[in-house]
């Protein structure tokens, strides 16, 4: 009877372990190199479950999500699919964009003047020309701002693509920036949407940023405050 009971006095005192953030990866419409993954690695604080287009939004991702890594490049048409996005958004669930992933659903205007607040031109729009990818570029970023997001990460020279011609909405707050002529100046910023906590970060096209120790920091923490947990 003592040790039962020792031991249900152990379980009383000793805390439960704290549940890994789930996050979805989404993937899809766009190749990418394996040197991706890499960037997730290690963190055992991380649940991490790639789900690729077609099957990414068929589900009601609040039952299974916490923290949605978009590393595709698709226009999401269906109305259950756009649905289920919105609702997980709407109920305050994080969200973190990469690279591509920047342009996707360029055509659904909530999507991005107000989740994103960016916008990508995959086609000339009127007066506006088609934004401009690059790449081989060196980008030479460095931090504008006092955020979670960054703390650990430094400046940063990756071997990435650049993209011009962009814009962003004034009402979202820049975090990091470039001079390299070819890109717009703003790489990294939160977005303006206050129902979730979304951030959005260009860099990330091959293994030129994938396998830098600053750019795993800044998506590990830009996860870990999308979350709410930083």
């Amino acid at each position: 009877m003592f040790r039962l009971g020792s031991l249900w006095l152990l379980m009383m005192v000793v805390p439960l372990a704290a549940q890994p953030i789930r996050v979805q990866i989404t993937t899809g419409g766009h190749p990418h190199d394996i040197s991706f993954y890499s960037v997730f690695a290690g963190h055992d604080d991380l649940a991490i479950t790639v789900n690729p287009h077609p099957s990414a939004y068929k589900r009601d991702l609040r039952k299974f999500v916490d923290v949605l890594v978009l590393y595709d490049l698709v226009e999401v048409t269906d109305p259950k699919e756009q649905a289920n996005l919105r609702q997980f958004l709407e109920s305050g669930h994080g969200m973190v964009v990469l690279h591509h992933a920047i342009a996707d659903n360029w055509r659904w205007q909530w999507w991005w003047e107000e989740v994103l607040g960016h916008h990508y031109f995959l086609e000339k729009q009127g007066d506006t020309p088609r934004s401009q990818p690059k790449d081989g570029e060196v980008l030479n970023i460095k931090p504008i701002a006092k955020h979670p997001v960054l703390e650990g990460v430094g400046e940063l020279q990756l071997h990435d693509e650049a993209y011009k011609g962009m814009w962003i909405s004034p009402k979202a707050t820049p975090l990091m920036e470039t001079d390299n002529p070819n890109n717009d100046k703003v790489v990294a910023w939160i977005s303006p949407y206050e129902k979730s906590r979304v951030i959005c970060i260009q860099m990330g096209h091959g293994a030129g940023a994938h396998l830098d120790h600053g750019y795993q920091r800044l998506v590990y923490n830009a996860i870990l405050w999308a979350a709410g947990k930083k």
